[in-house]
């Protein structure tokens, strides 16, 4: 069966980007899977492989093409010709000492954040997430999975509500079809919608159940701690019987964040019109006499844990920031060294 790139979530903000003839011509696709050197793309003709030349591979992790991008092809639909400007971007710093990007998704509407009603579950963790969500430009959905298995659901949708002022928050057991009504709201035909969380929270059962047959590979419950197995070895978008697209992410062990200044301030706005009413306009809402946030925080009406990962937050963001400029600054030189280097070579075989 084939499907228009309207199915695939091609809406007007993309088709500018085009001409007819790159349409006609089945040029126009979407980046489905993405490998190490290679993706497939889908098109109104079906799905192919592509490989990544140096073109795409030497250019910074921002620019090249990933899950949930546009792309046009060349002539040959062999490679990529250049990559559509985006609606949103996922990102994360990537694991590991060097400072680096990781772009998880591109062009998602809905950013369905999946957690368990176990022992996994993580106010703090949860706020990660959001700021992000809120730097790609995506609407967060926190979905509670494993309800049948908790003693009191209740409690963990109250957690979550907590995170963020209005977010909104789905409990559902992946494996009953009639528990998936509130989740299945959120999907409309042509939208895509990122499926992101920690390993065995439940992210591939619940694109199974949503899809109507299996998709991704499960695993088994341990009894240990209440997780499920990580089986999402990488990141692919799914387009649903009911017209949506879902994008299934490995489990992210490790999130940190970077350039989320404007996003941080959305998820703890509690804390940020609090502080507004602070005696000093720098309060770090340590001991600083006059401190709003503080008297907030000994009342009750803000939770210690929160102001306290507010503030790790923020210091975080300022480190990995300014490891980033400098990185991206040292590399932008070596780049200039390295065209001149090749320039100056290429003069000396030029015949006289």
């Amino acid at each position: 069966m084939t499907h228009s790139l309207e199915d695939f979530g091609f809406v007007p903000h993309f088709a500018r980007q085009t001409t007819p003839d790159e349409i006609e011509q089945d040029r126009v696709a979407r980046v489905t899977e993405v490998q190490r050197s290679a993706i497939t793309v889908t098109g109104s003709t079906g799905e192919r492989p592509v490989t990544l030349g140096r073109k795409w591979l030497d250019r910074p992790a921002e620019e090249r093409p990933t899950v949930g991008d546009w792309v046009v092809l060349d002539a040959q639909r062999t490679t990529v010709e250049r990559v559509l400007e985006r609606k949103s971007l996922f990102r994360r710093v990537a694991a590991g000492e060097k400072a680096d990007v990781q772009v998880i998704a591109a062009n998602i509407d809905i950013l369905f954040v999946v957690t368990s009603c176990n022992e996994e579950f993580s106010e703090s963790r949860l706020e990660r997430y959001l700021a992000l969500a809120a730097e790609a430009g995506a609407l967060p959905v926190v979905v509670l999975t494993k309800t049948d298995l908790a003693g009191d659901p209740d409690s963990y949708v109250d957690r979550a509500r907590c995170v963020q002022s209005g977010v909104a928050v789905e409990p559902v057991n992946a494996l009953d079809q009639e528990a998936l009504g509130g989740v299945s709201a959120w999907i409309e035909p042509g939208s895509t919608i990122a499926l992101v969380g920690s390993s065995g929270v439940g992210k591939s059962t619940l694109l199974n159940s949503l899809a109507g047959h299996d998709i991704a590979a499960t695993g088994d419950i341990r009894e240990d701690d209440k997780q499920g197995r990580h089986t999402t070895t990488h990141r692919s978008l799914h387009l649903l019987p009911g017209g949506g697209l879902l994008i299934d992410v490995p489990g992210i062990r490790e999130l940190k964040i970077a350039g989320v200044d404007a996003a941080l301030a959305t998820v703890f706005d509690d804390i940020e019109k609090l502080a507004k009413a602070c005696r000093f306009a720098d309060c770090q809402h340590h001991s600083e006499p006059g401190c709003a946030v503080r008297s907030a925080v000994e009342s009750g009406h803000i939770d210690s844990r929160r102001l306290q990962n507010y503030r790790k937050l923020l210091r975080e963001n300022e480190r990995n920031s300014a490891t980033l400029a400098e990185q991206r600054s040292r590399d932008k030189s070596l780049g200039k060294l390295y065209k001149r280097t090749m320039a100056a070579k290429q003069k000396q075989r030029s015949p006289d």
